[in-house]
């Protein structure tokens, strides 16, 4: 077993590959480092998570935002060499939404944020495991660390995908919102979770570990990371009018004082088409993934990391 670091970058991630250079240096100089590797493609960071820990390294530095940290976490808890809580793991923020990192307030700048990786100390929160179908009909399952949503934040993450990347920052989910609500058509989905069953035009679902998504969003403000059940929040039908008069209520936390959204807690969670609807998209850690029918469980303090601690009082 290997007591130094695997360090995996996605030079993509906001203005990283710039940076680069200067960042190896202060990587090398806070922590022993034993290998090094960038992504090159989509579900890259996977491969080189499991390729690393297959040859004996413990401890993995991801170098990037949600999406680095979305495919890094799915390798360690994917991969079949040691016990994914076996694995130490930290991510370095340097992407443009960084909303996991958020609900730990992991220090934005490099230097504090190898500092407090170097002490070492460490987390257990829960992930969620996905089985859904891609849009092509196959049968997948993914693992996320974060948020995941359903309807229209899937509809805005799949149109994210031809944006240019690493631009707009904080503003850009935002701005993707406003352009894209005078498109979405609303699905008729059914939600079923420990014997209770919902249909509705649902204009958003989502799924929550950690608080944060789409750069600040507050959309399932109650998540507890280790609380072990997922932060469930369904929106029902509102208007593009309702969207943008109650806009302020995702970045504060008020969301579910909306009528026509309900907050609760689940550790088990179906979503299907309506019949005779069409399928709900899906997305998770604002990586796009498929459509429903949607599984998914909540797997308890499956995934260690290095963050601050908790703040007692």
């Amino acid at each position: 077993m290997l007591r130094q670091w695997f360090v995996i970058a996605n030079l993509k991630a906001g203005r990283l590959h710039a940076q680069w250079g200067a960042l190896q240096q202060q990587i090398a100089a806070a922590l022993p480092v034993g290998g090094w590797a960038c992504t090159q493609y989509s579900g890259h960071g996977m491969a080189l998570a499991q390729d690393a820990i297959a040859e004996g390294y413990r401890y993995i530095l991801a170098v990037g935002g949600d999406g680095t940290n979305h495919e890094v976490a799915n390798g360690i808890l994917q991969q079949p060499f040691a016990p994914p809580t076996s694995i130490t793991y930290a991510l370095l923020p340097l992407g443009t939404g960084n909303d996991w990192s958020r609900t730990y307030g992991m220090p934005r700048r490099p230097a504090d944020a190898l500092q407090l990786i170097a002490r070492g100390t460490t987390r257990l929160q829960d992930a969620g495991l996905l089985h859904y179908h891609r849009t092509s009909g196959e049968a997948a399952s993914r693992y996320f660390v974060n948020v995941a949503g359903l309807a229209y934040d899937a509809f805005v993450v799949q149109r994210s995908i031809a944006e240019p990347a690493g631009q707009g920052g904080p503003l850009r989910y935002l701005s993707l919102v406003a352009r894209c609500l005078f498109e979405y058509q609303l699905k008729e989905a059914i939600v079923t979770s420990e014997g209770q069953a919902w249909q509705d035009y649902f204009y958003t679902i989502n799924l929550g570990i950690g608080r944060y998504s789409g750069g600040g969003m507050q959309l399932v403000p109650h998540a507890v990371p280790d609380g072990g059940t997922f932060a469930l929040t369904m929106a029902g039908p509102l208007s593009k009018a309702g969207v943008l008069l109650n806009t302020w209520r995702f970045y504060n936390g008020s969301i579910g004082r909306h009528p026509l959204v309900k907050t609760l807690h689940a550790r088990q969670i179906t979503v299907s088409a309506a019949p005779g609807a069409a399928p709900t998209l899906l997305e998770a850690d604002g990586e796009f993934l498929g459509q429903t029918p949607v599984r998914a469980s909540i797997c308890p303090a499956a995934f260690q990391f290095i963050a601050p601690q908790p703040q007692t009082t």
